[in-house]
């Protein structure tokens, strides 16, 4: 239920408690001045008629000892007290008095037909203005919560839209100083500052990879140059290892920023990943198994494509375990792996940079995968199956063409013969 319903419903529910009690109220007040007014008539009656009595005068209204009246008013007349009582058993209401004169009992009655009409049309008009007044108020809160939820709803789509790493998004304030307009403020307070922020990280970043840039280069160069040994390929090794990771860490900084754009031609997916399980690095001895359920052509950028699936097959070997599986049905990509499955954090909020699975080490892979997916329109997600291990889904469903490439159901097991991701 949406707030908006939430306070309408809480209005007009408040309107309809307070327009049942006031009703209450007023036919309650009503009926005892009613009755009181008629019983201090009919008491007036009541004397007039005794003093009658005793003057020897009965005049016809006049009830001298009747043998059939109400019990309540004859216990109360038997023990000497003048009293009155409603009686509703009948098939008219009647008001009745009665006294004690000497030995003989004096008896007036007045039908209290109208006086209860009277009380059925107040409550027909109590019931009508209460309605009226219920839709009013339920009218009003809908109202008042349509404005309310509109502005929420702003703020909600612009925190979302900051969410999704559109730094720009702001909401436009609309005056006044309620809490609504307290927020609007604060949420862009906060949107200058997480900007800001992350800005200057990202400058940060792509700063320190364009100034190792050079050194890099000369160290992967001298490397080459050593004699031939054990000491030679392990600098090489690691000048290459500092070298990709200086271009990962470039390639994160290109991402993040607005000017990368996809270059697309329309290519079967089957065929892509194939070709990026070709490219990947991979354990000696390992292998990865091309699954094409049902190939699909799709009108994409092939060579991001081909990075993020390296990229998540490469992740696989590296935090997962053997066997891993790339599947291809339709415009989904599917790399599953026999590993402890993706960590609770990357579950919940995503990929981060230099943060991997373990704690330790510099992990740049899916945050690049994750980003290359957003230059596509695609949608990366990942998920641990009842099963064990973990997947990870490329969707590019919306890049499918109506003319798919083919209905397939094959097996391939790709020996990749290295690369990187």
């Amino acid at each position: 239920m949406g707030l908006r319903t939430k306070i309408g419903v809480a209005i007009t529910a408040t309107a309809a408690v307070v327009a049942v009690i006031m009703g209450l109220v007023v036919h309650h007040r009503t009926a005892g001045t009613q009755l009181d007014t008629a019983r201090d008539t009919l008491l007036s009656r009541l004397g007039t008629a005794v003093e009658d009595h005793a003057a020897g005068i009965d005049r016809a209204r006049t009830l001298v000892n009747p043998e059939r009246i109400p019990g309540p008013l004859r216990d109360a007349i038997d023990r000497g007290k003048r009293a009155t009582y409603l009686d509703r058993s009948g098939p008219e209401p009647t008001l009745w008095a009665g006294s004690r004169l000497g030995r003989d009992v004096i008896v007036v009655r007045h039908p209290y037909t109208r006086e209860t009409r009277n009380l059925e049309d107040l409550d027909e008009i109590l019931w009508l203005a209460g309605g009226l007044g219920t839709a009013f108020a339920c009218a009003v809160g809908v109202t008042l919560a349509t404005v309310v939820g509109r502005r929420l709803n702003a703020s909600a789509r612009a925190a979302e839209r900051i969410t999704e790493g559109d730094l720009t998004a702001r909401l436009r304030p609309r005056g006044g100083d309620d809490e609504i307009a307290r927020l609007i403020v604060a949420v862009n307070t906060m949107a200058d500052a997480l900007a800001a922020r992350i800005q200057a990280e990202r400058e940060v970043t792509s700063n320190i990879a364009h100034e190792l840039r050079t050194p890099v280069a000369g160290l992967v160069a001298a490397a080459a140059l050593l004699s031939p040994g054990r000491p030679a390929e392990m600098v090489k090794d690691r000048a290459e290892r500092v070298r990709a990771l200086m271009e990962d860490v470039l390639e994160v900084a290109r991402l993040d920023g607005s000017a990368e754009r996809a270059d697309t031609d329309v290519t079967g997916l089957g065929e892509l990943t194939r070709r990026a399980v070709r490219a990947t690095a991979v354990p000696d001895g390992a292998r990865v198994e091309v699954r094409v359920v049902r190939d699909a052509l799709v009108e994409t950028d092939g060579r991001r494509v081909e990075r993020v699936l390296a990229n998540l097959v490469t992740n696989a070997f590296r935090h997962g375990a053997a066997p891993v599986v790339a599947e291809v049905d339709g415009g989904v990509v599917r790399v599953r792996d026999n590993g402890p499955g993706f960590p609770l954090p990357l579950l919940t909020s995503g990929p981060q940079r230099f943060r991997t699975g373990s704690g330790s080490g510099l992990g740049l892979g899916l945050t690049i995968a994750a980003g290359q997916a957003r230059v596509l329109g695609a949608r990366l997600g990942f998920a641990n199956p009842e099963g064990g291990g973990a997947e990870a889904t490329l969707d590019l469903t919306e890049s499918v063409r109506k003319e798919e490439a083919g209905p397939e159901a094959r097996a391939v097991e790709e020996p990749p013969p290295g690369g990187r991701p």
